[in-house]
């Protein structure tokens, strides 16, 4: 196998696993993402640079830039307000949803702790059970898991 296709591969690798892989790099039609190696139509975050860009510099319309980066005017704008509030770092695609355990805040926690036995299994369906008991909440036994970090236990 050739060292270009190794470093194609490897680069791919490492931007499916920061998140800025772009799902659709077959759909930018900008000449300067077909030819040459520099710019890539498979890397997000040059990708929406380079498309805020066109409209900036070049004066292109936000209709015609959204078209060649293949991409939505509401995404153009999400792109463009996420560059003004933290530069190239705002165009790294971040995670949606919570971040972490939401329903598990520290007293529910502490709870759990005092009810785990080192070295024995971790029994969150039992757990989740005394959760709704004492706190009237309803957790995953899956979310305790994570939780407090243990792998799950078989039935």
């Amino acid at each position: 196998m050739s060292t270009q296709n190794n470093r194609k591969r490897a680069k791919i690798a490492a931007l499916r696993e920061e998140g800025t892989l772009y799902p659709a790099p077959e759909q930018v039609c900008d000449p300067k993402f077909q030819e040459g190696d520099f710019f890539d139509p498979r890397d997000a975050v040059q990708v929406k640079y380079e498309m805020l860009r066109r409209v900036s510099v070049e004066k292109a319309s936000v209709t015609d830039a959204s078209n060649e980066y293949g991409v939505s005017r509401p995404t153009y704008y999400q792109a463009k307000a996420d560059f003004e509030q933290a530069g190239i770092a705002g165009l790294v695609s971040k995670k949606r949803g919570p971040r972490g355990p939401h329903k598990i805040q520290s007293e529910i926690l502490a709870f759990l702790r005092t009810r785990l036995v080192p070295g024995e299994p971790i029994r969150a369906r039992e757990l989740a059970r005394l959760i709704q008991q004492e706190f009237g909440l309803d957790v995953h036994p899956r979310t305790i898991e994570r939780a407090i970090g243990g792998k799950k236990t078989s039935r």
